[in-house]
């Protein structure tokens, strides 16, 4: 393989992927290249109609995408990558580049342009080196590139338009179309690297790699640029809420853009240096500026032509989720030999993170948060009354609670501190909150705190704990079912609405939530969805519990049936949910249960799948990975592992969607 020289040299370097494309990371990793991915939070709004030829302005994207995650990662995440790679793959036509359909009638105008006429797929690659220097600035090495491929399409019905975009397929593919799957059918010829179509050139990257890790070529030569550096921060990471993303639209070129795109065809594209510079800041709102990156530069064609690009600046960052994480705890030292502080503060908070967690379950035990909530500015001796627990144990509770951004304190002139909730923990942590996690984390408190303190017998026995952990507790089995409902109702309440909003379903009129619980899932769902109504298929004690929880409105689209989804016949739906169920049990009940779904389907029927979704090397904390510790005879599966699951009961995958919520999501099709 091409690539396998590189790999040895990036051995111990974090090599980034700035893009969540499951396309492009399954490209990357079947090469044997081990990297973490980061998506990149640079909104592609530049302008099209500033580039003569349409690789311009997919090189541009795939810049700014790759320098924003390079320069973000030393502030959000306290680590700098080696390498970072950005890409951004568009179709052009008729001098028009088509990028990702907003909706089926977006995708209908595009694939009807593409009917029965040749087009190009370009790609372009940002490769960003990032140099750490003495006085604590990092240099950024720019290397961009881009690759084309001709592809041809048969002449295309309107039945076989209309049939693949109900599939869903084309709503998250540049040009709208998917050519490693149902979008093959489309095809009649390829002319180029396939890769390139799917979403990355492997050929021309390896090939890159080669020269930068080989040859060390002058930017002259290979398309390197420098740009300048910046300060490497030593603060602590800020979050904030992440905005929607927006759809990108068919936009013309130039009117001498086709032309142009002809005599740029597999060449670099050197631009001009990028410089900016972040000085070190303390405030929230200066880190979250100095995150941002300000673009006003000249792009520079092969032929000398320049063309002025617009400012164009990424958004504040959204929360860190669970897949951007570090590829491996690689530890290095100083000259003298003393542990690099950094990798020791990683293990210490590995440590001690259990302790974190049992500061937070005990404070929403004793309803620390909801007593702020309505007194805000109450002294510890005030909250310990209000708790009934004692003085120097509510301070202590309290003053951990603000190291971990739970709570804040106000030091008050001749008087002690008080205390009030963070925004984290209005949103969260309030047991009235519309996004409350209070019954989920008791239910981390009361079972699976208990089954994690019988890890090692869990390990060594490799089965759950659960007797060990219980065995002296009285089994009151309405209450304990109370507990278990309230935790999912809380997963639901605040994942349902990222789920349900995953996929367009305007195809489908009535849906089955499978293992639906109290039916929240199904209210986002028929929210989202007017034209849609929903059956929660529970078993009987659920349905009859069902009445302790109620959606924040009455909802006649969500009805209610009892029965075990392993034994009794399925209702006949259009859609069928699955969310957080299939990890729970073992293989020979998770292919019953498929095989009683795909029974019920017919072709065309949906199957909306949400889970964690593994990373697909495995890497880095996992909430999914450690989730399967507690041993239930269940396991956790990578959005690859799901695609041949259920592909094994006639289900094509259509969409995969990283929601950056607590759970993925998957729609497919019954064929």
């Amino acid at each position: 393989m091409m690539l396998n020289p590189v790999v040895s040299k990036l051995s111990g370097k974090l090599v980034v992927l700035a893009s969540a494309s499951p396309r492009r990371l399954e490209i990357l990793r079947n090469a044997g290249l081990r990297f973490e991915v980061v998506p990149s939070w640079f909104k592609e709004t530049l302008d099209k109609g500033l580039f003569k030829a349409p690789h311009e302005y997919a090189v541009e994207t795939a810049k700014q995408k790759a320098l924003e995650v390079a320069r973000r990662m030393p502030f959000k995440h306290l680590k700098t990558p080696d390498i970072v790679i950005g890409a951004d793959t568009i179709v052009t036509v008729d001098g028009m580049i088509l990028e990702k359909p907003v909706d089926k009638n977006d995708a209908y105008r595009m694939l009807s342009s593409l009917s029965g006429k040749e087009h190009s797929v370009f790609t372009g690659v940002a490769v960003v080196l990032c140099h750490e220097k003495e006085n604590d600035e990092v240099d950024y090495q720019l290397i961009d590139f881009y690759e084309e491929t001709k592809v041809k399409f048969a002449d295309l019905s309107e039945e076989m338009l209309w049939e693949y975009i109900n599939s869903g397929e084309p709503m998250d593919k540049a040009g709208g179309y998917g050519i490693q799957a149902l979008g093959g059918m489309l095809v009649e010829y390829v002319h180029g690297d396939f890769l390139n179509v799917v979403g990355f050139p492997l050929n021309h990257f390896c090939k890159q790699l080669g020269l930068i890790y080989n040859h060390c070529t002058s930017s002259s030569d290979n398309g390197t640029h420098s740009v300048a550096a910046q300060p490497r921060p030593n603060l602590p990471p800020q979050s904030s809420q992440s905005s929607a993303a927006k759809h990108k639209s068919s936009s013309p070129l130039r009117p001498d853009s086709a032309a142009d795109s002809q005599t740029h065809h597999n060449r670099h594209t050197p631009s001009a240096s990028l410089a900016h510079k972040v000085k070190r800041k303390g405030s929230e709102s200066e880190v979250r500026e100095s995150s941002r990156t300000s673009v006003n530069s000249v792009s520079k064609h092969a032929d000398g032509r320049k063309v002025a690009l617009h400012d164009s600046e990424s958004t504040t960052s959204p929360l860190i989720t669970s897949r951007e994480k570090a590829t491996e705890l690689s530890v290095t030292q100083h000259q003298d030999g003393v542990p690099n502080k950094e990798d020791l503060e990683r293990i210490t908070a590995l440590m001690d993170g259990f302790k974190a967690s049992k500061a937070l379950f005990t404070a929403s035990r004793l309803s620390v948060f909801d007593v702020l909530h309505g007194s805000p500015g109450l002294e510890a001796a005030q909250v310990a009354q209000e708790i009934k627990a004692s003085v120097k144990g509510t301070e202590c509770l309290l003053e951990a609670c603000v190291s971990l951004g739970l709570l804040k304190s106000k030091d008050r002139t001749g008087t002690k501190p008080a205390y009030e909730n963070t925004d984290l923990a209005e949103r969260f942590l309030r047991s009235d909150a519309v996004f409350s996690l209070h019954g989920y984390i008791q239910h981390c408190n009361d079972t699976v705190w208990p089954l994690f303190s019988h890890l090692e017998s869990a390990v060594q026995e490799g089965t759950t704990q659960h007797e060990r952990a219980f065995s002296n507790k009285s089994k009151d089995v309405t209450q304990d079912k109370l507990r278990f409902m309230k935790a999912m109702h809380c997963v639901a309440e605040v994942t349902g609405r990222s789920v349900a909003t995953a996929f367009d379903l305007s195809n489908y009129k009535t849906a089955c939530d499978l293992g639906g619980c109290t039916g929240a899932m199904a209210h986002e769902f028929t929210t989202a969805h007017p034209g849609l109504s929903v059956i929660v298929f529970d078993l009987p004690a659920v349905v009859e519990l069902r009445e302790h929880f109620h959606p924040p409105h009455s909802d006649n689209r969500v009805s209610f049936v009892a029965g075990d989804f392993f034994k009794d016949e399925l209702p006949k739906t259009d859609l069928y949910i699955l969310a957080r169920i299939l990890h729970d049990w073992s293989d020979e009940k998770v292919n019953l249960l498929l095989s009683k779904i795909a029974a019920a389907c017919r072709p065309g029927c949906g199957l909306l799948l949400s889970e964690i979704f593994l990373d697909e090397g495995r890497r880095g904390p996992s909430r999914g990975l450690l989730q399967a510790l507690s041993m239930c005879e269940g396991r956790q599966r990578s959005a690859t592992e799901y695609r041949r699951l259920l592909k094994s009961h006639g289900f094509i995958a259509a969409h995969v969607r990283h929601t950056d919520n607590l759970l993925d999501a998957m729609l497919c099709v019954k064929a």
